[in-house]
Parts: C-alpha cells; structure tokens; sequence
C-alpha cells in the first residue's frame, strides 16, 4: 500500500504517568544541581493523595526530597484535591537507597577512571529515528499530538481555559503517501483530545472551546506541506472531543502513575522503534537514556545532511564495557546504509563517557526536568543538544 493511516499520542503533564516521570526527573535535576557526578535511578509511582519515590542514590548532594515532589506537584497545577491531588497535603513516601557497589565498581570504578574508560551503566539496545517529513526531523503525526497537548496546557495555565483541569491526552490520525521509503503526510484525517474539565463546563463549551483555542492555532503553525506550505487541515479533518461524555476526576485519583510507562510517546510516537528502557530517573551513565539520546543525534545529524530522507540508529551495549556491542543503521531505501555506518563511527565517539560529558552532549546537567513532559526529541531548546545536528566530515576512501 502506498497510502495509509498512522496515528500517535500524547499525555499532559498532569497525566499520572506523565506525574511521575517528572518526579523521578526533579529528583535527578536536584541531584545535578549540586554533584554532576550523581548516579540516580529513581522510580516514582502515584495514587490518590500519594506520591511514593524509591530507588538508588549515591551522591554528595544534600537534597530535601519532600520539598522537590511537592514543588513538582505545585507546579504541574495539582493545587487541590478535586483535580486528583493536592502538593500542600500529599503523602510524600521516600524509599531510597545507595547504588549498588557492584555496578559502581564495573562501571565507573567508584570515581577514579577517565571519560573514555567508563562503561556502560548497563546492557541495553538503544534507537533513534529522524525523517524529514517535519523542520524538526520528527513524525508529524507525534509532532501534532505532542503541541496539541502542550497548547492544552498553555491555555489551563494562563487562565484562557478556566475548566481545563492537569490531567488530559491527545491523538493525531494522518493519512501518509510513502514514496520509495520516505514518508510524505497528505491530510490529517482525525484529532483526539481527552481532557479533564471542572463539572460546570458543557460538552459544547468544550468541543468549541477546544477547537477555537487548541487545535485551530497548533494546525494553523505546524499542519502544513513542508515543500509547498499548504495546510493539511481542513474541513475533511474529523474532530472528537472527550468522547467519554465526562472526565471530572483525573490525574492520581483517577488512576495510577508509574515513571517509564510512556515510552513511545517520549520518543517517536510509534515510529522507527524502542529499546524498551524508560528514560525518566536515569543519570546520564545510564545508556537507556544517553544512547538514546546519542542515536537520536545521530540520526538526526544523518537526514539533515541529506544521507537518508527518513533513517533508524541502533547502538547496543553491554554493562561496565567501553565499547559497544553492535552499530544498525536503516535508511528504508532513502540512502546507503553501509555509507552511513561509516559515517557514524568517523564521526561520532561512541563511548558511553565520552558522548555524555563535555565533548559530547554535556549530559551531566540538571536539564531533566522538562524533557520529562511533551517528548524528549524535536524540541527548540538549547539544553538539548542532541537535537543540535553534527556536522558530518566524510571518512578517508580507505575507511
């Protein structure tokens, strides 16, 4: 088939899942803040009126970690008890723990080994995924799921959408022609959004509401043909809006919140593929998180250069080793696989040290926080560096 459809989805921050990746995320910012070098694995899961943070720590830092959970809470909007918790009367668990001498030893040798001697901080296989079918190198069905819900956000926070409550998600339906592997977006078949909502507001304020405030504006900056500008939103476009009819109690107190389990929608919305390792709580010697952001780079820096229209990285790794275990490229026929392998390793240092500290995407900083909410690639934002393309230099002939 040369067309078909493709959708993916989005969470709101106030999301319970959503909650508790940028929990586990605050957590590690304030870890960063005052010891660059703290190794943080740090899980969150909510309910209603709890938040509970548990895992393995070792660091210098002194960090009140009540206060980072209600200042998270605080400011995701959870300010009362009717949205599905309060930061001022939560009950904060904290069950943390030293990171394990075994791993430290084997993989950074308890703070004595160099940058290019540090291994893994564990077996994994990482992706990234770039396509030109977007200026951002994103899948423009993510990428319109994704400013759906953070628009949704803008109009709660700054007051114009009274009724709109944290919790909220998102679905965009594009209808794709592919074209010798690359992917051209032809219409936006269909938008999804599912919010809480305060119980005076009617279904028709919202419907209206939504599309005059919502989905209007973010069709009109990023539903467009990349080559001739024309929209790809139009009247054809179906529009459902809360389709359960009501959607009161949210966040927490609706359902539970556990960090990791929005992985696809911190990636690539469905497309390209996953490792499988959740990214939310990870210090940077964790390759679950790094290498995906280092594949991400990759690929990216590989479709700007014009090597592929749309290409898959694969960088897998075993713990406490330097080196990595395999590299995997795939252009699906839109460039040369075996060129771009070449280019990859004349290019890119792939060793799990060097690639996170200063040489590579100085991920030793506390930048976590607001990758953990709205996706961690495509963003217009300088502390993401692997969204910043390398320039590639070509290999010697004999390479």
């Amino acid at each position: 088939m040369n067309k078909f459809f493709f959708t993916s989805e989005s969470v709101n921050e106030g999301h319970p899942d959503k909650l508790a990746d940028q929990v586990s995320d605050a957590v590690l910012d304030a870890c960063l803040k005052q010891d660059p070098h703290s190794k943080v694995a740090c899980e969150t899961a909510c309910k209603t009126g709890m938040v509970m943070i548990f895992g393995e720590i070792t660091t210098k830092a002194n960090v009140n970690y009540e206060a980072v959970v209600r200042q998270t809470l605080k400011n995701i909007g959870y300010d009362h008890k009717d949205k599905g918790m309060d930061y001022r009367t939560a009950n904060i668990i904290v069950a943390i723990e030293a990171q394990s001498p075994d791993i430290g030893q084997g993989v950074h040798g308890m703070g004595e080994k160099k940058e290019e001697e540090i291994g893994a901080g564990d077996q994994g296989h990482m992706f990234g995924y770039a396509t030109d079918e977007s200026d951002c190198y994103m899948p423009l069905t993510h990428l319109l799921a994704t400013h759906l819900g953070y628009r949704l956000t803008v109009v709660r926070k700054d007051g114009t959408l009274k009724w709109v409550r944290p919790d909220g998600k998102t679905q965009v339906v594009i209808e794709y022609l592919r074209e010798n592997g690359a992917m051209i977006p032809l219409h936006v078949h269909a938008i999804l959004i599912s919010t809480q909502h305060d119980e005076t507001v009617t279904n028709d304020q919202i419907n209206a509401d939504l599309i005059r405030e919502v989905i209007n504006p973010v069709m009109a900056q990023y539903a467009k043909d990349r080559k001739t500008g024309a929209s790809l939103f139009d009247e054809k476009t179906k529009i459902v809006t809360n389709p359960s009819g009501r959607f009161v109690i949210g966040g927490p107190h609706g359902d539970a919140g556990l960090t990791g389990r929005k992985i696809i929608i911190d990636t690539y919305g469905g497309w390209g593929a996953h490792g499988g390792g959740a990214f939310s709580g990870k210090d940077p010697t964790k390759v679950d998180r790094s290498a995906a952001y280092l594949c991400r780079w990759i690929a990216k820096s590989l479709v700007h250069a014009g090597k592929a229209r749309r290409v898959l990285v694969q960088v897998a790794y075993a713990i406490g080793v330097v080196e990595p275990m395999s590299v995997f490229v795939d252009t699906y026929g839109t460039g040369n696989d075996e060129e771009c392998v070449r280019l990859i390793n004349h290019n890119f240092d792939l060793r799990p040290g060097v690639f996170s500290g200063t040489r590579g995407l100085n991920l030793k900083r506390p930048i976590y926080t607001k990758t953990a909410s709205y996706g961690h690639f495509g963003r217009e934002d300088e502390d993401f560096t692997w969204e910043q393309p390398k320039a590639l230099q070509d290999p010697p002939a004999s390479a």
